[in-house]
């Protein structure tokens, strides 16, 4: 009994065996390819300005990195990715720009949507040379394995654009409603701690006290609620949601909603982009 009980044994061992081998052989391995090879239709610098503005500015195109596998050249679809970013920043720019492109060759550029990435996302200061550069990343389903093409650096000066929300025609900006100790008295209860500092014709600031999860806007004549004199977000936040640190700004929306933490906060309004930025202190 003892002697049948080994050759049961043994004979399992090789079937299992013989099955791990059979299911090895098809196995789908990956293996590599070639990154994308990026060129452009400008050698040194991307052409910008306002006059023509609807004319091409960029036109990109790269390579397929034709991945490979054990089976073959893979049938998989490709997506790409172009990252847009200063120089020297290695792509590691929070700001940078980063565009999804599906599985497209090429990508195409007016010189008003290039303008707008430098101005509004990278925060370039227009009318000023600026060195940038721009990549392309290939992947597979899901971000796997990534390959990366070369960099490709560009001089450029953007041009100074019109603000995205029109600001203030009297220059001045306050801070109205539940979040700050005023609350929502206006005539404002404390005209001067509720007024921002004006940093630039489209820029404004202010360092307050939020209170908690309460609800304020932004208006441009004390003790008027004119339409066309108050902005905030376009529409209301969520209780506790990240975009009450980061949301665009419109003309006369919803009410926008303080952070859950309330404490010090600095406020930016930054009617250029469009943008109001909370940063706690």
């Amino acid at each position: 009994m003892k002697r049948i009980s080994k050759i049961f044994i043994f004979s399992a061992f090789i079937l299992s065996g013989m099955w791990a081998c059979k299911k090895d052989e098809h196995r789908v391995i990956f293996q590599g390819g070639t990154a994308p090879v990026l060129s452009a239709s400008v050698a040194d610098s991307v052409p910008l300005s306002y006059a023509s503005q609807d004319n091409d500015g960029l036109q990109l195109s790269w390579t397929n990195p034709n991945y490979q596998f054990n089976t073959g050249i893979s049938s998989l679809d490709v997506n790409y990715t172009i990252e847009i970013d200063t120089a020297g920043a290695n792509f590691t720019n929070p700001n940078r720009e980063v565009l999804s492109l599906g599985t497209d060759l090429s990508r195409d550029f007016t010189q008003s949507a290039f303008n707008d990435y430098l101005l509004n996302q990278l925060q370039l200061k227009p009318a000023i040379s600026h060195n940038i550069e721009v990549r392309v990343t290939a992947s597979l389903v899901s971000g796997a394995q990534p390959l990366v093409s070369n960099v490709l650096k560009f001089i450029v000066t953007p041009f100074a654009i019109p603000p995205k929300v029109t600001p203030p025609a009297s220059g001045n900006l306050y801070i109205v409603g539940s979040a700050v100790s005023g609350g929502w008295n206006n005539p404002l209860t404390d005209p001067v701690a509720q007024q921002f500092a004006q940093i630039s014709a489209t820029d404004y600031q202010i360092t307050t006290v939020l209170i908690g999860d309460g609800e304020y806007k932004f208006i441009s004549v004390n003790g008027l609620w004119d339409s066309d004199k108050q902005w905030s977000t376009p529409t209301e936040q969520p209780s506790g949601d990240p975009s009450t640190l980061n949301f665009d700004l419109k003309l006369n929306g919803g009410n926008c909603r303080a952070p859950l933490s309330g404490g010090t906060y600095k406020i930016d309004v930054d009617f250029q982009r469009g943008k109001v930025t909370l940063t706690k202190q």
